[in-house]
Order: structure tokens, then C-alpha cells, then sequence
């Protein structure tokens, strides 16, 4: 190889590098601080680079949003709804599915924590970057509930939805957990048999 392309490649991988300590220390402060708290400066001083060098690979909000929720995604990936759909039972399709998503929480209560009270702040919740960021959060949530809607019989409607979208959420397992002193699998119960009560109606 010739010098000169050598020494691009080893400029390219730098720049990577650093877009990546940049995307991590983002993610490292979303879970300590949470987002809206997160600053810059902040950044820059957890990766150890200068505010400029930030902005010269995020230059927006947008796109360092995304890089970190890559970042975590891909790292912490949330339950793969496809195969909870080959388990025909929905009763115990939705205890299989809830065991994987509440394992997921407690690992990664932090951020979530952090997520969930920044967007009660309606200056946060209503930027546009931070809905366009979410958006594949929120359509991933959206084939899970559609999963472990199906098959219910009678089918239920809306407050059969209603009642698996709550089991669904973050905010269900820590009330469950952290404030009422169940355990995952007591919540689990729970959940589940709110959704059965739910059908039979």
C-alpha cells in the first residue's frame, strides 16, 4: 500500500474512533445525567476532545442523538419481537415476551429512567429532533404490542391493547419493582393476568 493511501486509511480510522468515544460519552452521560441535562462541554470532556471536534462530527443535535441511540442499540439491544410470534399460547407468549423485556429494564434502568423523565419536559418531548431520534423506539414498542395483541380470544379491542401497551412500558415494571417491591416475575404475573382479565371481558 502506498504511503499516501496508508496514511488516509489511518486518518479515516481516527475519525472513527473518536466519532465513537464522542457517541459513547454521550451515551455514559444520557445515563447519568439524562439527555436534557446533557451539554457539549460535558461531552467533550468525557471523550476528551475539544468542543470544536464535537461539533465537527455531530454538527447538530440530530445527529448525535442518533449516533448515540445507534451506539446503545446495538450494544443493548431491545427483545426481538419475531420470535415471540411462533408461540401460539398468547398467554404464555406475553409471559415469554415480558420475562425478555423486563430483563432488558433492569439492565438498563439508568438511561431508561433518565429517558422517561426528560420527556415529561414539554420543551424536550416536543422538539422535533427528539421525536425523530425515538421514532424507531416507539415502532419497535409498536410491533411488540401488535405481537402479543394477537391471538386473544375474544379478541378484546382497544382495551386489550390498551392493556399489553401498559405491560409493555417502563414505567409499569419500575412502579411494579422499585416502588411496590415485586419481582420480575411477580410482575410478570401481574401483567399477565391483567391482559387475561382484559380478554374475557
Amino acid at each position: 500500500m502506498k504511503r499516501g493511501k496508508y496514511e488516509l486509511k489511518k486518518r479515516a480510522e481516527r475519525r472513527e474512533e473518536t466519532r465513537l468515544r464522542i457517541a459513547r460519552a454521550t451515551l455514559e452521560l444520557h445515563e447519568t445525567v439524562g439527555p436534557a441535562l446533557t451539554t457539549r462541554s460535558a461531552i467533550a470532556e468525557r471523550a476528551g476532545v475539544g468542543r470544536p471536534t464535537v461539533y465537527s462530527h455531530f454538527p447538530d443535535e440530530l445527529s448525535l442523538g442518533k449516533a448515540c441511540s445507534a451506539l446503545d442499540l446495538s450494544e443493548n439491544p431491545l427483545p426481538d419481537p419475531g420470535p415471540w410470534g411462533e408461540i401460539l399460547d398468547p398467554e404464555r407468549r406475553l409471559g415469554v415476551a415480558l420475562a425478555e423485556l423486563y430483563s432488558y429494564f433492569r439492565r438498563r434502568e439508568g438511561l431508561w429512567t433518565n429517558i422517561t423523565r426528560d420527556l415529561d419536559l414539554p420543551g424536550f418531548r416536543d422538539n422535533p429532533d427528539v421525536r425523530e431520534i425515538m421514532r424507531p423506539i416507539f415502532a419497535h414498542r409498536e410491533r411488540m404490542k401488535e405481537t402479543l395483541a394477537a391471538g386473544w380470544e375474544p379478541s378484546g379491542g382497544l382495551p386489550l391493547i390498551g392493556a399489553v401497551g401498559l405491560a409493555l412500558r417502563f414505567q409499569t415494571w419500575r412502579t411494579l419493582v422499585r416502588q411496590e417491591g415485586l419481582t420480575d416475575e411477580q410482575a410478570i404475573e401481574l401483567m399477565v393476568g391483567l391482559v387475561k382479565c382484559r380478554a374475557r371481558e
